[in-house]
C-alpha cells in the first residue's frame, strides 16, 4: 500500500522528470549548436563532371529568446565555414512559436541573414509562415510579404515561381523556387500558390534543375524535370520519439520527415529545419544545417 511519504516522494520524482525533460526540450535540444548533416549523391540526369556543394538553412522562426538575431548570426557564420559553392534558404523565417517573449523585425532577422556569401550566392524561397503571419497578405494576396520585402533590402533573391540559371565550371544548372504550397491555407479553401507546371515551362534547356519546395508534399508529382527536390517544413516532427513523430506539419511532412529519399528515379532532401513551431520544444530532432553535395 502507498503511504503518504511515499505518494509524494513519487509525485515529486515526476515533477522532477517533467522539469528535466522541459529544461532539455526547450534550452539544450531547441537551442543547441546545429549538427551539420551531409549527404552526397548523383541524382539521374546530372551532368558528367558538374560538382556542386550546396548549404541549405530552414526554418528559422525567428523570435526571442529561442531564435535571435544574435543566434540567427552564430548560424550564419557555421554555413559560411561550410564552403559551399551556392546557399539556399528554404523558407520560414518569421516567429513560429505560440510561447515567445518578443517578435523580431524584419529587417533585423534579415540583416543577420546578410552576411550570408557563396560564389554563387545566397537564393532564397519563402515557406508557409512568411505568409500566415504577415496581416497585410492576408488581407491582399498581391502584395508582397514583409519577409520577401526584408530580403530583397538585403539582396538575397527570393523564388516565387521562378527559376534561374547558374553555371559553376563551364556547366549549367537551374534553381527552381516554388510558390508556397501552404501560402492562403488559414483564409482560403486554395491551399497554395505553387505553379508548378508554369515553373517547368522557365526552364528552357536541358541542363539539370533543382527544384526548392518550403513543403516535401510536392515531390510525387515534380516530375524527372527535376534532379533533386531540397525541402523543410517538417523540422523532423519536432518531437521525435524513437521514430515515432506525433506531430505532422502537413501530410507530405508525415510521408517525408526528415533525410533521403530516392523514388521512381527522382531524390528529395529534407531538413529538419533550425526553429521550432507551436511550442518552443525540440526532443529527438536536433537543429540542422544542410551539406548536400551533388556529382
Amino acid at each position: 500500500m502507498l503511504t503518504r511519504r511515499g505518494f509524494l516522494k513519487f509525485v515529486w520524482r515526476m515533477m522532477l522528470a517533467g522539469a528535466a525533460v522541459t529544461t532539455y526540450a526547450t534550452g539544450v535540444e531547441a537551442m543547441g549548436t546545429p549538427d551539420v548533416t551531409t549527404f552526397r549523391l548523383t541524382p539521374k540526369g546530372w551532368t558528367p563532371g558538374l560538382k556542386l556543394r550546396i548549404v541549405a538553412l530552414a526554418d528559422f522562426h525567428a523570435c526571442e529568446p529561442w531564435m535571435d538575431a544574435k543566434r540567427i548570426s552564430k548560424i550564419c557564420a557555421q554555413a559560411n565555414a561550410l564552403g559551399g559553392d551556392v546557399i539556399l534558404l528554404l523558407g520560414d523565417y518569421v516567429v513560429g512559436p505560440n510561447i515567445v517573449l518578443g517578435r523580431i523585425a524584419p529587417e533585423a532577422w534579415a540583416g543577420s541573414l546578410a552576411q550570408l556569401a557563396a560564389p554563387l550566392g545566397v537564393h532564397a524561397i519563402l515557406g508557409n509562415h512568411d505568409y500566415h503571419d504577415d496581416a497585410d497578405y492576408r488581407r491582399d494576396f498581391i502584395v508582397p510579404t514583409a519577409a520577401e520585402r526584408a530580403l530583397d533590402a538585403v539582396n538575397i533573391p527570393v523564388l516565387v515561381n521562378r527559376a534561374i540559371r547558374l553555371e559553376k565550371d563551364g556547366h549549367g544548372f537551374w534553381l527552381a523556387g516554388l510558390g508556397d504550397q501552404m501560402a492562403t491555407e488559414p483564409v482560403t479553401f486554395r491551399r497554395g500558390i505553387d505553379d508548378l507546371e508554369g515553373l517547368q515551362r522557365q526552364i528552357t534547356d536541358t541542363d539539370p534543375a533543382i527544384l526548392l519546395a518550403h513543403e516535401p508534399d510536392i515531390f510525387p508529382q515534380a516530375g524527372g524535370r527535376f534532379s533533386l527536390t531540397l525541402s523543410g517544413h517538417t523540422h523532423g516532427g519536432q518531437v521525435n520519439l524513437f521514430g515515432w513523430r506525433p506531430v505532422a506539419a502537413s501530410r507530405g511532412s508525415r510521408i517525408y520527415p526528415v533525410g533521403h529519399y530516392h523514388e521512381g528515379g527522382r531524390d528529395l532532401v529534407v531538413s529538419r529545419g533550425l526553429g521550432c513551431t507551436g511550442m518552443p520544444v525540440r526532443i529527438g530532432s536536433w537543429p540542422e544545417i544542410l551539406v548536400v553535395e551533388l556529382g
